[in-house]
């Protein structure tokens, strides 16, 4: 029987190598973002409407997110699987410095957007005994400059995971957080608002994580035999490693 993820945020980055990952692998595909060219383009690379169905919509449209829910075909009706990939991160400036706006988008995206299509998938994975993938971050747990509500968000990714398993107990359905660090796609582009220069900086000779690697563990993750759930996962390139504690010293 051949199984169906949808998979947030799957016109770049993570969500797509997750899509191209799971079709390779024998399942069908719902692929949600907002740019709807992007979506079809990758629909087309999969295989065409059998194998992968576009739902063009924004996170922070929940009306826009029930409607491409009630209008899937009946062959992606049966959902077996949530990659909720879908987020962002805005500015790279402290708290002080940072636009509300993005902090209000950042959190509708990342908070409100994530629990508001897992509430409304859920009673499809109980019933398939499905499994749930949360895409968080290493920021959940490392603060760094500039991480401030990009970090919150991710830490509520970890506990809201956390606590699905809790209160799914004795359901089937599994659920996962994987917490990447230093990964290259377009995440830092939008973050910096397209300094393609502060891109190639942050890249520059540091062997970072691929897409593609995070598409093997998710698919990895998905594919387990059914009584094993990994709660977390989390994963940095072999060159990034952790910070000392920032020390201000006055008057040096």
């Amino acid at each position: 029987m051949t199984k169906t993820v949808l998979i947030t945020g799957a016109s770049a980055g993570f969500g797509a190598a997750t899509a191209r990952r799971f079709v390779a692998g024998g399942w069908r595909v719902i692929i949600t973002a907002r740019r709807a060219e992007r979506l079809a383009d990758l629909a087309a690379e999969l295989g065409g409407p059998e194998v992968a169905h576009v739902a063009a919509f924004d996170m922070r449209d929940e009306v826009a997110m029930d409607a491409a829910l009630a209008a899937l075909p009946p062959a992606f009706a049966e959902i077996d699987a949530l990659v909720n990939n879908a987020g962002l991160a805005l500015g790279t400036g402290p708290a002080q410095a940072s636009s509300l706006d993005q902090w209000r988008q950042m959190i509708d995206t990342n908070v409100t957007g994530l629990a508001a299509i897992t509430h409304k998938v859920l009673p499809k994975l109980i019933a398939r005994k499905g499994s749930i993938v949360n895409l968080g971050s290493v920021a959940a747990h490392y603060p760094y400059p500039g991480g401030n509500v990009y970090g919150g968000t991710k830490a509520f990714v970890h506990q809201f995971t956390l606590n699905l398993r809790s209160d799914l107990s004795g359901t089937g359905v599994r659920v996962t957080s994987v917490e990447p660090g230093l990964c290259e796609s377009e995440f830092t582009l939008v973050r910096t608002g397209g300094d393609q220069a502060a891109y190639d900086k942050l890249y520059k000779g540091a062997n970072a994580l691929q897409p593609k690697d995070i598409a093997e563990t998710i698919f990895w993750i998905a594919t387990l035999p059914p009584h094993m759930n990994i709660n977390i996962i989390e994963m940095m390139p072999v060159s990034q490693s952790f910070s000392p504690f920032t020390v201000h010293r006055e008057g040096v």
